[in-house]
């Protein structure tokens, strides 16, 4: 256990190291959380104060009216194709990288273009899921919440290395949850322990992030408006730049960790006997 959290630490710290060296991947994650936010701009602007929009959002309630689920995939359908799209134009810059190539923003937006039937479909598969996870939820308050949150755990867990799939090998949705189940079968270890330790790294930095915001609170209290509002601004610009080093962090750590898994390639930048030693142990 305390090696794999070692290994663990250590492919948290590689990725860290590849951004270095690519710094503009950042732009996807920026694009893809403002785009995720104008698609909830756009839905929830026109459902706002209809019947849609509540029954959409009270919690342990069915929606009577099938336009409620039509109108919830769709919503899903939008969320899941701006993720997909970008983090498959960041996993395939960090899979040039790996290859020893010096990736441009505009590899990736070609190469997520290049992949628009399999975003599309896989975009399409997530959504169907998200309603079915919603109907299970509303159906039976509690009992139905807790399975919905156990079948949508178990269903993350078996779609983790969905998106290098499609970037690399260009499959449909069923094959693509088919080989991710391989690969993570492989390498179920070092993946959790290196999310962990991102987690850990993106727990001590939003501390960190939180002390201005908490000061701006103390000083705002006081009387101190100006100096209040300029800590609790640089709080919150913090937490976005962590929000988007997170993000970019784990989907070079997913393309690698597939890259080696499903290849037996090392990625560049990335330590042989790390790797190695991490694949013997997970068979």
């Amino acid at each position: 256990m305390f090696s794999r959290i070692s290994n663990g630490w250590e492919l948290a710290q590689e990725s860290c190291q590849v951004l270095k060296l690519d710094r503009e991947l950042l732009v996807f994650p920026l694009i893809s959380g403002i785009a995720c936010l104008l698609v909830l701009a756009s839905f929830a602007v026109p459902l706002w104060g209809s019947g849609y929009a509540d029954a959409l959002l009270e919690e342990g309630q069915a929606p009577e009216s099938p336009w409620a689920y039509v109108i919830l995939f769709a919503f899903y359908f939008a969320n899941y194709f701006v993720i997909t799209f970008f983090n498959s134009a960041l996993v395939a810059c960090a899979m040039i990288r790996f290859r020893g190539g010096d990736p441009t923003l505009s590899d990736g937006f070609r190469a997520a273009f290049d992949r628009l039937p399999q975003i599309l479909a896989w975009a399409a598969v997530s959504a169907t899921v998200g309603v079915i996870l919603r109907l299970i939820e509303s159906r039976s308050e509690r009992a139905g919440q807790f399975a919905a949150a156990l079948l949508g755990a178990a269903w993350s867990i078996a779609t983790y290395f969905v998106v290098p799939i499609l970037v690399v090998e260009r499959t449909g949705p069923v094959e693509a949850v088919k080989r991710s189940l391989s690969v993570l079968r492989r390498t179920w270890g070092e993946a959790l322990m290196a999310n962990f330790s991102i987690g850990v790294m993106v727990f001590l930095a939003c501390l960190f992030a939180a002390v201005p915001i908490f000061l701006g609170a103390l000083a705002l209290g006081g009387g101190q408006t100006a100096l209040g509002v300029v800590l609790v601004a640089a709080g919150v610009l913090l937490l976005m730049v962590v929000a988007l080093i997170s993000s970019a962090i784990d989907s070079i750590l997913l393309a690698a960790l597939y890259l080696y898994a499903a290849e037996g390639a090392v990625p560049k930048h990335f330590d042989d006997a790390l790797l190695r030693d991490a694949f013997s142990r997970n068979r």
